[in-house]
């Protein structure tokens, strides 16, 4: 099997006789141009998994494809999809695709818990977790691991590597290292009444 990253959580899989594509989100590039797909996955309805905008022009150029989303993301994206759920075998071509997981890591207690799908290919070749720290049965080979996240610190991730315990390790969902964006959202969004979040423009000075 070969493995392309296009950024942050999505990889595209191929086989001979099969081409997975999962999570073209909103932080991952190149994928775009991905044509013959047997499906596209997602694990989660979060944008950086799942691009509002550029999802739908993918499935068009794609109509063979079969899209797998949670009942979640189906309900957000409004595209026709397959349902799929922990426990769910699915085939494509000649790979396998056992479902895994069900719930998002806890990004803070305040944030509302989405459900999460792992997927893990053709027997354990290949697995992709998420946004979640689900250990599946079955021995991985190779192990998409999560590297940054607000719900994730290192310590974590490295706990996460021992427990599944690949053969090899492909860092993905690296992209918020370089976009703290996402974090200063959350930080606005999260802070106590009265407390305002500020971004400083570095090299400028500014006035608090």
């Amino acid at each position: 099997m070969r493995i392309v990253h296009f950024g942050h959580s999505c990889v595209l899989l191929e086989s001979e006789g099969a081409r997975i594509l999962i999570d073209p989100g909103t932080f991952s590039s190149g994928f775009e141009g991905e044509r013959e797909l047997d499906a596209v996955l997602v694990t989660h309805q979060h944008p950086d998994h799942a691009d509002p905008d550029r999802l739908p022009a993918l499935m068009k150029a794609n109509p063979d494809a079969r899209l797998i989303l949670d009942q979640g993301t189906a309900e957000q994206t409004g595209l026709a999809a397959q349902i799929a759920r922990p426990g769910d075998a699915l085939e494509f071509g000649d790979l396998t695709v056992d479902v895994v997981g069900g719930e998002h890591a806890v990004i803070h207690p305040d944030v509302p818990t989405v459900d999460n799908l792992g997927f893990v290919v053709d027997k354990g070749a290949f697995y992709h977790p998420g946004d979640s720290f689900f250990v599946p049965q079955q021995r991985i080979d190779v192990l998409g691991l999560p590297t940054g996240a607000p719900w994730l610190k290192l310590s974590e991730a490295v706990d996460y590597l021992r427990a599944v315990a690949p053969r090899v390790a492909v860092p993905i969902h690296e992209a918020v290292l370089a976009r703290p964006q996402m974090h200063y959202g959350m930080f606005a969004g999260l802070a106590p009444e009265g407390t305002e979040v500020r971004v400083l423009t570095q090299q400028e000075q500014s006035e608090l």
